[in-house]
């Protein structure tokens, strides 16, 4: 069944008209008793998009696939990727892109669903979505937009009526989700895999158009455009970094091309500061760990580079020498994004080098078990003249204070402090907390998480709880992919 879009004319369907090859036409499942569990509104505006006729049974249509506009051509997306470091092909198994809408500031943006059903890419599985996933994407990339950190985002969280087998029987949801675009390095892996060069390039033409027009007249515009790329990755992981997120599933299939954080599955933020945190159920081996991850990064890249080959030389030994020199501006353009936000986060000035004092207090918060957003927070405070709550969260009273006289002589900026270091994160026993409520019925907790998150850094009243550390029975935290 088709119907308008509220607020909007059409979808348009660029990815599906340009790149057919990546694009299998294909039908979301039916839902038996739709119902919206939460929806973004803030989110709708910018695309443009009627909230109340989103919140009605047309626009329940809409946000589940199953009642779609005139001429819309929803398809599962094919892609390839090297998962946990072995290469497979994959695509879209319980996803689809219903085509894309240009938002209020004219940029053109992804409509997209997850849990919608099995499609051809599905390998076995069921193509559904339980509840508690679908909302923890929810809440984390709405935390992450708040950080000032590139997302997708999440536009609504639908509950099918239909059931999830998991573990245990899960009410099943889907998720509509935004992006500038779904483009990913397993993207171009799918064409270097099939061996289709005139699909590169297109490929290669469709990214450059939609995420670096500015890159089409360049004399090389497919090296211009791998830069590009490793640039936008390095800033990306650098802002992990600093607030201690844990993506934890950092397969090339995950990586986008826009520089945009994707897939919130076994993620997570930091409590404690340990580098070699791992909360994927999955990563026995620790290959995504929290410290891993620029590493991760950067071998992502290299293969991206592989996919590319063929575009910057026709020699191969050429080409891989030019992809070699460019992949080395990871570490460069990386180290130089984590230093500048690293002195930000200790209030100091461009012109001072904060490497040293920077690697050191880390080792203290590792060695004193110091949960991480705490101690950024209360580090302001010492910049105002009170180090006594800084003070209180370390073991090593004698290298804290000697830390702290050589930080405080720099002459920290306390206000600014406060404008990067959040107060409010998901934490992950508050996320728990509101997920098991929300699969429960139950959606006040995760509604005041979301409203907590939302504004990250300015303290406000009666939101103490969530800027308090995990109790100390919450035990070591493990997420799931949920499927």
């Amino acid at each position: 069944m088709t119907t308008a879009l509220p607020g909007v004319a059409s979808l348009q369907a660029r990815f599906a008209t340009e790149l057919p090859e990546l694009a299998e036409p294909w039908q979301a499942a039916a839902t038996p008793a739709p119902r919206l569990l939460v929806l973004n509104e803030p989110l709708a505006a910018e695309l443009g998009l009627d909230v109340e006729r989103l919140r009605s049974a047309e626009g329940l249509g809409l946000l589940t696939g199953t009642e779609l506009p005139a001429g819309s051509t929803p398809v599962a997306q094919a892609y390839a990727g090297h998962q946990f470091g072995g290469f497979t092909k994959l695509g879209d198994g319980r996803a689809l892109l219903l085509g894309e809408v240009i938002d209020a500031d004219g940029n053109l943006r992804d409509i997209h669903l997850k849990g919608s059903g099995r499609t051809p890419h599905a390998r076995g599985g069921d193509g559904l979505a339980a509840v508690g996933p679908m909302l923890r994407e929810y809440v984390v990339s709405e935390a992450m937009h708040a950080l000032g950190i590139p997302t997708t985002r999440s536009l609504a969280v639908v509950a099918t009526g239909r059931d999830v087998h998991r573990e245990t029987v899960l009410p099943g949801a889907v998720l509509t989700r935004v992006a500038s675009s779904h483009l990913r390095v397993g993207s171009f892996q799918y064409a270097q895999g099939i061996r289709d060069d005139d699909l590169l390039r297109r490929l290669a033409d469709h990214a450059i158009a939609r995420h670096y027009p500015e890159l089409a007249a360049d004399p090389e515009p497919y090296l211009s455009f791998y830069r590009a790329v490793v640039a936008a990755q390095a800033s990306l992981i650098a802002r992990w970094m600093l607030v201690g997120f844990v993506h934890g599933v950092m397969n090339t299939d995950n990586m986008t091309i826009s520089g945009e954080t994707i897939d919130y599955g076994p993620c997570a933020f930091l409590d404690v500061f340990e580098p070699n945190t791992v909360f994927s159920s999955i990563d026995s081996g620790g290959r995504y760990a929290y410290v891993n991850q620029p590493g991760a990064a950067e071998w992502n890249l290299a293969r991206f580079a592989e996919a590319l080959l063929p575009l910057f030389a026709d020699d191969r030994d050429r080409a891989v020498e030019i992809a070699s020199e460019a992949l080395a501006s990871f570490r460069t353009e990386y180290d130089a994004a984590w230093s500048a936000g690293m002195r930000a986060k200790l209030g100091l000035g461009p012109a001072v080098d904060a490497q040293a004092l920077a690697s050191e207090v880390l080792d203290l918060l590792r060695a004193s078990h110091v949960d991480h957003t705490t101690f950024w927070r209360h580090l302001a405070t010492a910049a105002r003249g009170d180090a006594e709550p800084v003070r209180g969260l370390f073991l090593d009273l004698p290298a804290i204070d000697a830390w702290l006289a050589r930080w405080r002589a720099l002459g920290p900026d306390a206000e600014a402090m406060d404008r990067v270091n959040p107060l409010y994160i998901p934490r992950n026993h508050l996320v728990e907390e509101a997920l098991a409520a929300a699969t429960a019925g139950d959606l006040e907790p995760l509604h005041q998480l979301v409203g907590a998150v939302r504004s990250p850094f300015v303290e406000r009243p009666g939101f103490e709880r969530f800027a308090e550390p995990a109790p100390d029975d919450f035990g070591q935290y493990q997420t799931f992919c949920g499927t």
